[in-house]
């Protein structure tokens, strides 16, 4: 065996979001748990689970949010399809943006990996730094908390412009 075929075997620490506001919130959460757990991702740590607001529109249910940091034996791409996925078995339905939604799966953070500009895959997650429902128990849960910060120190600083 080759060792860069070691080296890509190895376990990824990642950081994914679960959150739903449709249904029975922690219930879809847990669901989507054990279909993480199915697929080989062994959960780490788990935050909390956290209440916020839908955004942007306040007057659609609240949302229920929770961090999962897992040992990942997957590329990004394939975890994306894997999340994906389990988002359809638990209901999803294409909408418009930020509608209410069963499930959502985010990926957070890929073992520090950032992705070039045009890449099908935002790494870390391109809004985390406005998401207080996604760094608060990304911090709480990160055993190194240095390392929670330095990522949120990669985010691309945007120009007020949004640009």
């Amino acid at each position: 065996m080759k060792s860069q075929d070691i080296l890509e075997n190895q376990a990824k620490i990642v950081f994914l979001g679960i959150g739903s506001n449709l249904g029975t919130r922690k219930r879809n959460i847990e669901k989507a748990k054990f279909l993480l757990a199915e697929h080989n991702l062994d959960v780490l740590s788990v935050s909390s689970y956290y209440e916020t607001p839908s955004w942007p529109d306040p007057r659609n249910p609240k949302f229920l949010n929770i961090i999962l940091k897992l040992n990942c034996y997957y590329n990004p791409q394939e975890l994306l399809k894997i999340c994906k996925s389990i988002e359809n078995q638990l209901g999803r339905k294409k909408a418009k943006k930020n509608a209410p939604r069963t499930c959502d799966l985010d990926i957070i953070d890929f073992n520090n990996l950032v992705s070039k500009k045009n890449s099908k895959i935002n790494l870390p997650h391109k809004m985390m730094h406005k998401r207080n429902f996604v760094l608060f128990p990304l911090f709480k849960i990160s055993k190194d908390k240095s390392s929670s910060s330095s990522l949120i120190l990669c985010i691309p600083i945007l120009s007020a412009n949004g640009a």
